[in-house]
Formats: C-alpha cells, sequence, structure tokens
C-alpha cells in the first residue's frame, strides 16, 4: 500500500532558502544536538515533523523561511528550559521538560501539513515489514473471505463479471476471490483489472495467475498502475501521459499452468523496464513514470472474449464488484480518502455492482502493544461512518443511485490473527516470535521508520510486546468493512 498526498494550505508560496544558510543551520542543529544528546532524527521530527531534515539539508535540500523560523524558535525555546538527557522508552517525565514546539508543527493525519513534500512520510517503502507481516498474519485470508460474501449479491450482466481490485498487493486476495467467482460462475467470462505501481508486487501478483487461467480459462486478466481515478477505465487524463502509455497484450499458449508460468515468467524484461515509478516532486510520494496497461488472456479463448479484451484508448468501466482493500493510508485526511480514492471507486460501479472498502480498525491487542509505546498515538483517526459521509457529499447528485452501508459492528468488523503455535505462547516467548508480533503492531499502525529508529536502541520495546501477548495469549487485529452498492437498472 502507497502513501498519499496531503491536502495542500492554499496560502501563499514562501520563500525558500538554500546555499550557505543550509551549511549553517547543519552546523547549529549538529552543536544542539550534541548538547542535548538527541538524535538528528529526533531533533527534525520534534522540530518540524520531519525526521530526515538533516539528510534532506546535506543532499541539497531547500527548506522555507518558515521551516528556518520554526527550527531556530525550537532550539531557542529548548536552549531557555536548560540542559536534558535523551527521553527513554516509557519514561513519564513532567511536562515541563519536554522541548516545546512552537509554533506547532502541523500534523500528517490532520492532512494541513504546510506544502514542503518532504514531510510527507511513507511508511510501506519497508518491504521487509510488508513481507513478514503477509506471511505471519491472516488478513489476507480474512479479508478475501469477506469480499468473497459480496459474491452473492452482485448481479453480473453479459459479456463477463467484472472486477476491480483497488491495489492487488502481492496477489493473495484476489487469487482467493477468484477461486470463489469460480465457484459461484463457474461458466461465466471473467474481466478482472487489477491497479498496482509496485513491481515487486506486480510480479508476485502474476505467479499466482497462471492456475487461474487453468482453472477458469474464460478470464481476462490486466494489471496497471495507473491511479485512482484513471485505472478503472484503463485511461489517462494528461495527454502528456496518454502518448507515453505502454498498452501490452499477451495472449497466452497452450492449457497448462507450466506453459502458462513459462510465457508469464518471459514478461520480467518488459516489467522491468516499463513499470517504474519516482517520487513525485509535488507529493513526495510514489508515481509511475509511464503509465502501463498489461493485458492477459488464453489465445485459444480469444474468439470467446473478444467483447471482454479491453482496447486502447478507454473502456467502460460498469464493475460489478470493487475491491478496496487497505487503499489509503489510515493518517490520511477524510478529504483526501474520499475524494481522491473512494469517490472515483465509487462512480466506477455498474448497475447491482457493489464496492467494499476494507481498513484497520484498531482497539485490539496491536493497539495495546503501541499504546505501551506511543501512549498518545491514533492511527485511525476515521471511523466507516466518516468516511460514507465524505464520499456522499463528494459525489453530490452523482450518488443518487447509491446506497451508502455502514452495517452494524457485528457485520462489518472482522478479526484476523498473528499465526503461532499453542505453545510459542508460554512464559518464555522466543524471540523471532516476539519481533513478529512486534513488526505486525507497528506495520499495522503505520509507524515511520525514523520513530522506530529512537525506540529500538532501547529493548524494552520487547518486554511491552511480551506482556501483551501473555495477558492476550495471542496476537489479533480488527479490520472494519463498509459497502457502497449501485442501485440496479
Amino acid at each position: 500500500m502507497v502513501r498519499y498526498p496531503v491536502q495542500r494550505s492554499k496560502e501563499p508560496r514562501r520563500k525558500r532558502v538554500e546555499g550557505p544558510v543550509n551549511e549553517q543551520i547543519l552546523q547549529e542543529i549538529g552543536e544542539f544536538c550534541r548538547q542535548r544528546g538527541l538524535a538528528e532524527s529526533t531533533f527534525g521530527r520534534r522540530a518540524v515533523n520531519d525526521g530526515k531534515l538533516a539528510s534532506r539539508l546535506r543532499n541539497g535540500g531547500r527548506i522555507t523561511t518558515d521551516t528556518l523560523e520554526r527550527i531556530r524558535s525550537f532550539m531557542t525555546s529548548s536552549t531557555d528550559e536548560g540542559p536534558s538527557r535523551r527521553k527513554m522508552l516509557f519514561d513519564a517525565p513532567p511536562r515541563s521538560v519536554l522541548p516545546a514546539v512552537t509554533p506547532p508543527a502541523p500534523s500528517v493525519a490532520s492532512g494541513q501539513a504546510a506544502d514542503d513534500p518532504q514531510r510527507n512520510f511513507r511508511f510501506f517503502d519497508n518491504r521487509q515489514k510488508y513481507l513478514l507481516f503477509v506471511n505471519t498474519c491472516s488478513e489476507k485470508w480474512e479479508v478475501a473471505s469477506r469480499v468473497s460474501l459480496e459474491l452473492a449479491n452482485i448481479h453480473p450482466r453479459p459479456p463477463a463479471v467484472r472486477v476491480f481490485d483497488a491495489g492487488v498487493g502481492d496477489g493473495t486476495v484476489l487469487a482467493r476471490v477468484m477461486r470463489s467467482m469460480h465457484d459461484r460462475f463457474p461458466t461465466m467470462p471473467f474481466y478482472i483489472v487489477a491497479k498496482e505501481i509496485s513491481l515487486e508486487d506486480v510480479r508476485l501478483t502474476l505467479q499466482k495467475m497462471a492456475d487461474r487461467f487453468v482453472e477458469h480459462p474464460a478470464s481476462v486478466i490486466v494489471l496497471t498502475n495507473l491511479a485512482y481515478a484513471e485505472a478503472p477505465w484503463l485511461s489517462v487524463k494528461s495527454v502528456t501521459a496518454a502518448s507515453s502509455m505502454v498498452w501490452k497484450e499477451v495472449a497466452l499458449d497452450g492449457n497448462t499452468a507450466h506453459s502458462f508460468e513459462e510465457q508469464i515468467t518471459a514478461l520480467e524484461p518488459f516489467l522491468g523496464e516499463n513499470w517504474k515509478a519516482r517520487v513525485s516532486p509535488k507529493s513526495g510520494n510514489p508515481v509511475y513514470e509511464r503509465p502501463v496497461v498489461l493485458v492477459l488472456y488464453r489465445n485459444d479463448h480469444r474468439f470467446l472474449l473478444d467483447q471482454v479484451i479491453p482496447k486502447p484508448g478507454g473502456t467502460v468501466a460498469e464493475y460489478d464488484l470493487v475491491i478496496a482493500s487497505q487503499p489509503f493510508r489510515a493518517r490520511a485526511s477524510l478529504d483526501f480518502k474520499a475524494k481522491r480514492v473512494l469517490a472515483p471507486l465509487a462512480r466506477a460501479l455498474g448497475p447491482g455492482g457493489r464496492m467494499i472498502a476494507i481498513h484497520s480498525y484498531g482497539h485490539d491487542p496491536g493497539m495495546e502493544i503501541i499504546h505501551k509505546v506511543w501512549p498518545d498515538d491514533n492511527p485511525f483517526v476515521h471511523s466507516r461512518h466518516d468516511l460514507l459521509k465524505a464520499v456522499k457529499h463528494e459525489l453530490g447528485t452523482a450518488g443518487r443511485d447509491l446506497n451508502f452501508n455502514a452495517y452494524s459492528d457485528q457485520r462489518s468488523l472482522f478479526r484476523y490473527e498473528m499465526h503461532t503455535l499453542p505453545s510459542e505462547i508460554s512464559s518464555s516467548i522466543g524471540t523471532s516470535t516476539l519481533l513478529a508480533a512486534w513488526n505486525a503492531a507497528v506495520y499495522v499502525a503505520q509507524i515511520e521508520d525514523d520513530r522506530l529508529s529512537d525506540v529500538h536502541s532501547d529493548r524494552r520495546y520487547v518486554e511491552a510486546t511480551r506482556d501483551v501477548l501473555q495477558s492476550q495469549g495471542g496476537l489479533w487485529f480488527y479490520d472494519e468493512s463498509f459497502v457502497i452498492s449501485h442501485r440496479r437498472d
């Protein structure tokens, strides 16, 4: 899952400072940190909510005059309070000894951060955390099971069952949903579009598709790196991007999973050359270098799928099912979630179609671990009710044909767990289990790496994890789901 840009302030553009000022302020920061016993990342986060401030300045990054004033104001106010040591984990010193931040830095969760894109942290860059979480927790299984329940409520129309996955990840959820689709609609053609900007996730997803083409040969599977407002229609709004779009159609020969796998693996050079991302200079988030659409189907079913295979120039959306599992960062602004993600996906629904959205809920042992380390942290700032209200407002009259279903907690909430053996949760829990549990907790809570570096120097976070696992008999999390459905004609 990627981090998305926060909403920008409409204030006048601030003047930036650079050159010798960078060297001077770096010297001041270095001297301040030595005297106070602070890490540079801690200084940057406390002063201007940017743990990588010093490293960015060394690499030639620019700051605004407002940021410069906040840095010096922080150092002045901290100096006035006298020397202090580095704050240790679980310490509870009086508030008076903690350095004040004047003026307070706008929080990422509020969506009101200043216009410096370098403060737009991205959590999901750490692939090792992601893979460890996916392989030690059952979230993908439970999400697929919850999504599959919606198949009983959709009403497909010719020529195919149409599904859009808004962030396919490693393909585990999609592969499981496709098995459920085949069980319910064994003879209907499938048209499946999966959005993903990560090259590694696209590779993992493609590895799971060879078997799907064998079990359900009448399938058209499309992978794309387009944005949420573009991907359902496989078209881009920018003329420049449209002129550089890469559209590749692959008709798979043969009828065995082995032959399909060989042909899919042969796409590696194409993916490596074209599925590239860069950091947006405006938002600080990953965006595609060039738009790519990859279409796969079985060559021996080309005739049957002629009306299903998409063609360049834009296609009809009208999906029967839209899967939006963790499509945005939990701390993103409500306006961003509704305007940039959920509203475009709702517009892509066809008559009788349903969009199921799933995000983390909290109020579980995972958050208990987080609160032992960061007592005031609250990453899950918007409930399903907040999101549905915001989407309904964003759509306006375009939402007249939609139903917004929050449901009760009993139907909306579901639980997933970290895989452990019964013997692992005992008086002496193994280090590997503790680290896996800690990784799962900080992954779900979307704790940035610069915040983790401060607590990893103190091993007491392991004790916090052990206490929760022993008191709860394991580790589990809650996800929250809601549905936006399109009325039938």
